[in-house]
């Protein structure tokens, strides 16, 4: 958590006050521990979660890698300012996305946003009574990954899944989806813009031979080889932002890395802290740093990238260490959100057919069950839009 910001969470509820609201927008993530009591749960539902990393004996050898690692996280949190800051980025986006829609698409608003967190508060369970309490009548499931894959967006929506059925078995919530934006043309300006900020504090002698290092949290491999699309997806952005460096005239070379693997199992790489230390030893003192997975800051950008490899890439003797900034209130980013909603609501509340397409590989009951779901909240939407 950024220093001077409390979280308020247990006097304030979970979404603006726009009670005659009738379409709310479900801002979904993972979350992060407000307080260092809030990490060890926040670990807790993380390991227990077979969507997000499937262990053997998944509740004892979970419980067992939380015990040894949650004063080592409590500490990471520690130096970040005792808790994370993604609740508080998500809320100042979220106003000022649907502060823009509310001008951009008055017909559909007033607009309200919703935050539910996948592992810590606010729940979705606390944004789904809400918005019944509120008298929603449809509600975007927004997440807030913008690269899908089915240990992020698809274990929100299997939750979703679960609390819908739960707090709402009359199905009075009608829903739609927007589940990866990695490619929108304003999200890729926003990170080109950050990239770009960073390459010019470089020193003019390495200003065009620096490598540009995108860094994108890791995945176990037994999940990219079922066919998840996250590879593929965290791909395509580096692949826009470099084109879009290049209309700018940044021509610097780069490489994709992965980050933040845990547990026994073995994980996609290059991982980003080899990289770091490769590069040094073949003489590169300067290196960008981009977090192309995330849009906010938390502990994988505030502790792992600018405080643990930091301390690698000194190490390393790397002298300049810059690392772009999230684009957290970034206000062409902001925009971007906006957009992406208001691009949703014109096309009628289309289901992408990626989000209906299973993996190749074999997927789990629950998961097929959510498909259907969503399938069966698109048919609905079709067949209502008839009449």
């Amino acid at each position: 958590m950024v220093a001077g910001f409390r979280p308020l969470a247990r006097v304030y509820s979970t979404h603006t006050s726009a009670p005659s609201a009738r379409l709310g927008i479900l801002m979904m993530n993972m979350g992060g521990p407000r307080t260092l009591d809030d990490v060890k749960p926040f670990l807790q539902n993380i390991f227990l979660d077979r969507d997000i990393i499937k262990l053997p004996a998944q509740r004892l050898l979970g419980q067992f890698i939380v015990n040894r690692r949650v004063n080592k996280v409590k500490d990471q949190y520690r130096q970040i300012g005792g808790g994370s800051p993604i609740e508080k980025w998500t809320r100042i986006q979220g106003e000022g996305m649907v502060d823009i829609l509310n001008r951009s698409s008055p017909k559909t608003g007033p607009h309200s946003y919703y935050v539910g967190f996948r592992y810590t508060e606010p729940s979705i369970s606390e944004a789904l009574e809400s918005m019944l309490q509120d008298g929603i009548d449809h509600v975007i499931a927004f997440t807030q990954y913008q690269q899908y894959s089915g240990s992020t967006t698809g274990s929100n929506l299997n939750e979703l899944y679960r609390v819908q059925k739960r707090l709402d078995p009359q199905s009075r919530l009608q829903w739609s989806f927007i589940d990866r934006w990695g490619c929108h043309p304003k999200l890729i300006r926003a990170f080109a813009d950050r990239v770009e900020d960073q390459v010019k504090r470089l020193t003019e002698d390495v200003r065009q031979t620096t490598p540009i290092i995108f860094s994108a949290h890791s995945l176990p491999l037994n999940v990219v080889d079922r066919g998840d699309p996250y590879v593929s997806e965290v791909g395509g952005t580096v692949a826009y932002v470099v084109d879009e460096l290049r209309r700018r005239g940044i021509s610097n070379p780069y490489r994709l890395t992965w980050q933040s693997a845990v547990g026994p199992l073995r994980w996609l790489g290059p991982q980003t802290e080899s990289a770091i230390e490769a590069y040094a030893n073949i003489g590169y003192t300067s290196l960008v740093m981009v977090p192309i997975a995330f849009t906010s800051d938390h502990i994988e950008t505030l502790f792992e990238l600018d405080i643990e490899y930091g301390e690698v890439a000194e190490k390393a003797g790397v002298v300049q260490y810059l690392r772009a900034e999230a684009l957290n209130d970034h206000p062409p980013f902001i925009d971007a959100l906006a957009s992406i909603v208001k691009e949703h609501i014109d096309s009628g509340f289309a289901t992408s057919p990626q989000l209906l397409l299973p993996d190749p590989g074999t997927e789990s009951e629950q998961t097929v069950l959510t498909r259907k779901w969503i399938r069966s909240q698109t048919k609905e939407r079709l067949a209502t839009s008839q009449h």
